[in-house]
């Protein structure tokens, strides 16, 4: 127990401060005992609070307050796409997901953005880092004349539950679809894409990762401009989008 000089001169005040202290239990801090204690001069108050040791215990933080109001600024949306994968009208409805790719004892994450229609790659980011910017940066590489008011479909990953790209989702006026929880059914056409991709892409050759990223970025045109699709009528996808585009227009 701290032992006061009761010939010091500011016993008396301390007095005073240390009753007001005892009865807020320790909590209260110098503004709160000046409320109560108004003829003191503050400066007082904070100088005899220190000089005789009287410190407020801090409220700790909680963390499932913390934790609710996390999930509170996450949004889910409910699954507007429904599996109604055979669109024919391209830049309508794109499908949205990140795989990872086996790379030197850790791993690459690769976003994708694509068109389900006609089956192109619209926008893609390879990274080091699963973090925020991977699937903000695909989103911004998105044409934003493509965007207005088509539908961009997800899994409920933190990602795409994620205030930042909740934003960016409605500065391209674009709306959000998700699937059910861990249904990955819902989301097929990114799923297949990952698939074949993994299949023909040639990573495991690399040595570095501005290699592999080469490598994916000519697998992502092989894909778009050359691979022929039997679903597609035997096109490429931007071939097959053109073709559906004609057919829209006549």
């Amino acid at each position: 127990m701290l032992m006061v000089d009761r010939l010091d001169k500011d016993y008396s005040d301390y007095l005073k401060i240390k009753e007001v202290f005892t009865k807020g239990k320790g909590k209260y801090g110098w503004r709160s005992v000046k409320m109560r204690l108004s003829d003191m001069n503050h400066k007082k108050i904070q100088r005899i609070m220190r000089k005789y040791g009287l410190t407020a215990k801090v409220r700790r933080r909680n963390p499932y307050r913390a934790i609710r109001k996390k999930t509170m600024e996450h949004r889910i949306f409910p699954n507007q796409l429904q599996r109604a994968f055979n669109q024919v009208v391209p830049f309508k409805v794109f499908c949205t997901d990140i795989t990872y790719i086996p790379f030197q004892n850790r791993f690459v994450y690769l976003s994708v953005v694509k068109d389900i229609a006609s089956g192109e790659v619209m926008a893609w980011k390879a990274s080091l880092q699963i973090d925020m910017a991977l699937v903000v940066e695909t989103m911004m590489g998105m044409p934003s004349d493509l965007c207005d008011n088509a539908m961009i479909h997800s899994d409920q990953g933190f990602h795409y539950t994620s205030p930042s790209f909740i934003k960016i989702v409605k500065e391209l006026t674009m709306t959000q679809s998700m699937s059910g929880k861990g249904n990955c059914i819902d989301n097929a056409p990114i799923e297949s894409f990952f698939g074949h991709m993994k299949d023909e892409l040639d990573y495991r050759s690399c040595r570095s990762f501005p290699e592999l990223r080469l490598k994916i970025e000519e697998y992502m045109r092989y894909y778009n401009y050359e691979r022929k699709q039997w679903t597609r009528k035997r096109m490429t996808p931007v071939a097959y989008r053109n073709h559906l585009l004609a057919q829209v227009e006549g």
